[in-house]
């Protein structure tokens, strides 16, 4: 019977805490936020008139491991009946373009597509597919996403769609990133067959087994691509909060900020502003340069390879057109780096989600992102960047991108101040030797969250669970 601290109450930590409840192994849970609220950067705005805004991910893939087994934690939530589907037939899943040359241009999609050249490219993608198949394998451990994508699929790919795709869900440089913690599955499938192309046909070695229960079923047979929910995915954290005060086991702390944490003999000492809380364990889903800061002295190995780890700042503008503005149809635009480089992309969310509009009378709802690993060089310092400013850059991108002259009859603008880690080249080895030191050194610290095993909500959600279950065993 142990009492174990969760460090962080973003989805993370909500998750990890989940985990830790439903397990006869712990006999308190004690979670500590320091912000006034729970979920982290998933955070939706309800507005009176109906209209839900996403200011953070707006959705959720339901495919793979990971994908069931947010979607198996939905249907314990008891939230199946919230979910919003978005189909591989819809158009949102068919069109997604690039906006390159001044110009939006439709990526191809199906078997139709491989065959023909499409603009921006210069030659149909089947001459990219055909000739991976023949691309050496790298003897590297670890590469650019840029640099692997180049070697395998050649140059143009990588800089324009592989460039911009890494600007969307990292907002981050495919030449810095790292393939191999970026794009596992692309990295496992040229170590294990040779191939992308034969990877992704064989697999691509063993992956965790995780049974799908019936919502999960439910996706796979309706040929989901991605869900959100009715009113938003902060509905998904907020039912986290409301499963766990239900349980008399576990204690929900918002406003607490821990200022350190020291090792005792059984455990872990946590001082925060007003008090202190001993525990047994510790699950940290902080940020690792905020986790740095609060460890003692003598996890100075630590603290240094924490630190390693940095993030950037993206700045989310939220706008409500009234009437159907739109020249196109889809999910959204991605905007390579030798375009605009503080733009990352704009995402047309009254297209997969119409449920989240105004009932009364057409509007449509954009999102542009900006900044990203850019943001210093086109913004200016994110601690002194005028939401103006954001708003006034958001407005006029999608007037020249989208023709949309009127102006928004709803905007919000947030500012997301280190919100997306970095996975850099030997990213993999650098989490690796934090976990060795920890094992080594004994400490009952367990690390968990977006700073190690993937970005993506699947992943962290995933992450908290794999931590769990290497503390406890197997959870349910």
């Amino acid at each position: 019977m142990r009492t174990v601290a969760v460090l962080g109450g973003g989805i993370g930590g909500l998750a990890a805490s989940y985990y830790l409840s439903k397990s006869p192994q712990v006999s308190k849970v004690i979670l500590f936020e320091s912000s006034s609220r729970f979920g982290g950067w998933l955070w939706s705005t309800r507005r009176s008139d109906g209209g839900v805004f996403e200011h953070g991910p707006r959705g959720i893939r339901p495919a793979g491991v990971v994908g069931r087994n947010t979607l198996n934690m939905v249907e314990d939530l008891g939230l199946s009946g919230e979910i919003l589907p978005v189909t591989y037939s819809h158009n949102a899943s068919k069109n997604r373009f690039l906006y390159v040359n001044k110009q939006l241009h439709k990526m191809p999609s199906g078997l139709s597509g491989l065959f023909r050249t499409v603009t921006p490219f210069s030659r149909p993608l089947l001459f990219n597919i055909a000739t991976e198949i023949f691309a050496k394998k790298s003897k590297n451990e670890d590469e650019s996403v840029h640099s692997f994508v180049s070697r395998r699929l050649g140059k143009e790919l990588a800089d324009i769609a592989v460039d911009s795709l890494c600007r969307g869900v990292f907002a981050g440089d495919c030449r810095k990133l790292s393939v191999r913690s970026c794009f596992p599955v692309l990295y496992n499938a040229e170590q294990h067959r040779g191939s992308l192309t034969l990877g992704m046909l064989l697999g691509s070695g063993p992956s965790h087994s995780v049974p799908p229960g019936p919502l999960s079923l439910r996706s796979m047979k309706e040929s989901w691509a991605q869900w959100s929910l009715r009113r938003g995915l902060e509905e998904l954290p907020e039912s986290i909060v409301d499963f766990l005060q239900r349980s008399a086991r576990v204690e929900l702390h918002r406003d607490a900020s821990v200022k350190h944490i020291s090792p005792s003999i059984k455990g872990w000492k946590i001082n925060l502003e007003n008090g202190l809380v001993c525990a047994d364990h510790i699950i940290s889903a902080l940020p690792a340069k905020v986790l740095s800061s609060m460890l003692p002295s003598s996890c100075q190995p630590l603290i240094h390879m924490l630190h390693e780890i940095s993030c950037v700042t993206v700045a989310v503008v939220n706008l409500q057109y009234e009437g159907s503005v739109l020249p196109v149809t889809g999910f959204g635009h991605l905007v390579p780096s030798s375009e605009e480089p503080g733009l990352l992309g704009v995402v047309y969310d009254s297209v997969p989600f119409p449920q989240h509009d105004r009932p009364n009378g057409p509007t449509t709802r954009l999102t542009v992102m900006m900044g990203g690993a850019w943001f210093q060089q086109e913004l200016g310092s994110p601690d002194a960047v005028k939401e103006e400013l954001l708003l006034q850059r958001a407005v006029e991108a999608v007037r020249r991108h989208l023709g949309v002259t009127s102006a928004p009859s709803w905007s919000y603008v947030a500012l997301h101040k280190n919100c997306i880690p970095q996975y850099y080249k030997e990213h993999f080895r650098l989490v690796g030797n934090m976990r060795s030191f920890i094992k080594n050194n004994k400490l009952s610290l367990s690390l968990t969250g977006s700073s190690y095993d993937g970005v993506a909500v699947n992943d962290v959600i995933f992450s908290a669970k794999t931590a769990t279950e290497e503390l406890l065993g197997t959870t349910s």
